[in-house]
């Protein structure tokens, strides 16, 4: 053979071994990456080639499926109640994909997770169809009812309700909210849909009860009078503190205003809980310091993620700080936010005799054949208060209903504790103010089966209308009823 076709055959060999390498790099190495690329039309085809499995309250499901026609995509995702789920569920779209539990257990609603591995090797060789797998949550319907009718017609806000004692999330309710069955499919009208819920202002694809973090206002005294007493500054609820009034707030001019000629000077604890003192509060975060009050506060969560398993926002309660700024976190102003979530697991944490359970909304997950895939086992998150500090403030919040500013929640028959807030918004607070309550109700053997947080944001009432007794104690009051209702 003479050089130049030598040379051809050694060129053309190695655009074949080029060939054979990239070949099989494509089938071998980026098959993984390549098969779930979302870019490839057939993992799209192969999500929705078969109904999806169902996400489960309270042993009915709130999801289902329809066939569609006109496309390559099968099935579609629908909702019962959609706009009532849809903070808890997320949605699932041929067009835009998932969210939330949607997303996040997608695995085991397509089948396509490893774990269900066995039973899709099985079903291949029986010729049984694919199926997907049920996501069991921990919510009470009742509750998210409850919570969501509540909530829909005082236009922003949120609500949560947990289990004290195991950490579950009971209900949790966002408004404005949306159908997540309007643009589940893959045609325009979907896109349309999607698109206008995406720039609407009022934020209706967020959930608020996670993903918002609003000034808690009154209701973080909660956490300013556990770090008194875990900060041994006071030792029971009825000691008079030392509290002037006026009391100049340190290194400034400025008093710290309380709403209105309210007993606040020398109160005991339990009496400016009952009066939302200020004054009180205000000096015990200045008096402890920053150190000690932003370990409280983290202790019940702040300044950390939540999964439950859908992730939360940290709530905030900043690290750097003078006295004063202190003084004004301690009561829920300056920099200290909160999402909903946040607030009912320190009301949860209350009730619970001091210690805190991470929260959880997903109990089971479950192969198509309703077997046990994996179950969800409680698990302690941290010990804000002792027992003993805990039911200190349990006696002061259970005044605050009893006689105080939280007597909307009363439940005839039943001990409820709680703690109003009307937390300012806006520059110079010039916008209408968030209201606030936390609560938990005691059924009659004493134990606590329910914590709640509520924060309303209401456009259409009056401004001095609003509070947390007035907007936001009655929501919380029928969640409550709602869970008591089947102990």
């Amino acid at each position: 053979m003479n050089k130049p076709l030598r040379r051809i055959a050694i060129f053309c060999g190695l655009l074949v071994l080029a060939l054979l390498i990239r070949d099989n790099w494509l089938q071998y190495a980026q098959a993984d990456k390549l098969q779930s690329d979302k870019q490839n039309p057939r993992v799209a085809i192969q999500r929705y080639a078969q109904p999806r499995g169902d996400i489960i309250v309270d042993g009915k499901s709130i999801t289902g499926s329809v066939a569609t026609d006109g496309t390559d995509l099968k099935y579609k995702r629908t909702w019962k109640d959609g706009p009532m789920w849809s903070p808890v569920t997320g949605y699932a779209s041929q067009l835009v994909g998932a969210s939330q539990i949607e997303s996040i257990e997608d695995g085991i609603l397509t089948g396509n997770d490893d774990r269900l591995f066995f039973r899709r090797t099985l079903d291949m060789i029986t010729g049984k169809k694919k199926e997907g797998g049920n996501v069991v949550t921990t919510l009470d319907a009742a509750a998210q009812k409850a919570a969501y009718d509540g909530l829909k017609n005082r236009g922003k806000g949120a609500a949560v309700a947990i289990d004290p004692k195991t950490g579950a999330i009971l209900a949790m309710a966002s408004t404005p909210s949306y159908d997540p069955s309007s643009f589940a499919g893959i045609m325009q009208k979907d896109g349309n849909t999607f698109g206008k819920l995406d720039k609407d202002k009022d934020k209706p694809l967020t959930n608020r009860a996670l993903r918002e973090t609003y000034p808690p206002g009154s209701t973080f005294k909660i956490v300013t009078a556990a770090a008194a007493l875990e900060h041994g500054k006071y030792t029971n609820a009825d000691e008079k503190t030392n509290t002037p009034l006026p009391w100049i707030m340190p290194g400034t001019t400025t008093p710290l205003k309380n709403e209105g000629n309210i007993p606040c000077k020398d109160a005991t604890l339990r009496v400016a809980l009952r009066y939302s003192c200020n004054t009180v509060f205000g000096k015990i975060g200045a008096d402890l310091g920053k150190d000690k009050m932003l370990e409280t506060a983290e202790k019940f969560g702040f300044n950390k993620e939540q999964f439950t398993p859908v992730r939360s926002n940290p709530s905030v309660f900043s690290k750097d700080m003078n006295t004063s700024q202190t003084a004004l976190s301690s009561i829920g102003q300056y920099n200290t936010a909160a999402t909903p979530l946040q607030m009912a697991m320190v009301a949860a944490a209350v009730a619970n005799d001091g210690t805190l359970m991470e929260p959880y909304m997903v109990s089971q997950l479950q192969a198509p054949s309703l077997d046990v895939i994996e179950q969800h086992t409680p698990k302690k998150m941290s010990q804000p208060l002792s027992q003993k500090n805990a039911q200190i403030l349990q006696s002061m919040m259970e005044t605050v209903v009893s006689e105080g500013t939280g007597t909307n929640a009363q439940i005839p028959g039943y001990t409820v504790g709680g703690k109003t807030g009307t937390a300012q918004h806006g520059l110079n607070n010039s916008e209408k103010p968030y209201a606030w309550f936390l609560s938990y109700a005691k059924a009659k053997d004493g134990s606590s089966p329910v914590a709640v947080a509520v924060v309303v944001e209401d456009g259409s009432a009056n401004r001095g209308d609003i509070s947390g007794g007035g907007l936001a104690a009655p929501i919380a009051k029928s969640v409550m009823e709602a869970v008591l209702a089947k102990k």
